[in-house]
């Protein structure tokens, strides 16, 4: 059983006791009521029998001028009793309020360092993942060509009619990824890799080449074609 199921469980359990404690309460509230009702009545009947001069069993002090009978201190006594178990059960209804209370707060806190945790590894693994592709973009060339997932500049691209090749890139880049194209900025978009092995740029996008789709059969970008044909006219 998880925390949160527990305690839920445990909120269940407390409902429960807190009714049966304020009903306690409730019934301890009226004993008190009905108590102390029944001792004025009887200290007022005895007051008025002492001015009478009908003491009863009533007892003077030496130190007030009237003392009451056995049965109402007995009364008094019985009060005081009732309203301490109150008091006790009221703060026994506060403790175990308190104890829930505090087992929330610690909940609450597992739950958010969870939530960084989960957050922290996110952001590691997708870390990863773009580290992983970018070495993929930098594979070998011998023919082989590529196309990426749109980042946000091609995507930007796309939806305001504008071409790589005369879009500048003012979005944030990371300075460690690799450059290229005859534009110098990132992978983005639809690419193509140059068949000369000995290309220094290797990678050209669609557009800045004037490509608009991929090439059949080998392609060499406009330096490596002009070497080439310089070389056949020798």
């Amino acid at each position: 059983m998880s925390f949160a199921e527990e305690f839920e469980a445990n909120l269940v359990s407390l409902a429960h006791v807190l009714q049966k404690k304020y009903s306690l309460l409730r019934d301890l509230d009226k004993s008190l009521q009905e108590n102390q009702r029944q001792n004025e009545q009887r200290c007022e009947k005895e007051i008025e029998d002492i001015r009478r001069g009908r003491t009863g069993n009533i007892t003077p002090s030496s130190t007030s001028l009237t003392q009451f009978s056995e049965e109402a201190l007995d009364e008094q006594k019985h009060s005081v009793r009732i309203a301490d178990e109150k008091v006790a059960l009221a703060m026994q209804a506060y403790d175990l309020v308190d104890m829930h209370v505090q087992q929330l707060d610690q909940y609450m806190k597992k739950s958010e360092e969870i939530r960084k945790e989960k957050e922290a590894a996110a952001a590691a693994l997708e870390l990863e993942n773009s580290e992983k592709a970018g070495k993929a973009g930098e594979g070998g060339r011998g023919g082989r060509k590529k196309t990426r997932l749109a980042t946000a500049a091609s995507t930007a691209a796309a939806s305001t009619g504008v071409t790589s090749s005369n879009m500048d890139l003012d979005l944030p880049v990371d300075p460690n990824e690799p450059t290229y194209c005859v534009c110098n900025q990132v992978s983005y978009g639809e690419m193509v890799a140059c068949d000369n092995n000995e290309c220094k740029i290797e990678w050209f996008h669609f557009g800045c080449v004037g490509l608009k789709e991929q090439p059949k059969g080998k392609w060499y970008c406009p330096d490596c074609a002009t070497v080439k044909k310089s070389r056949k006219g020798r």
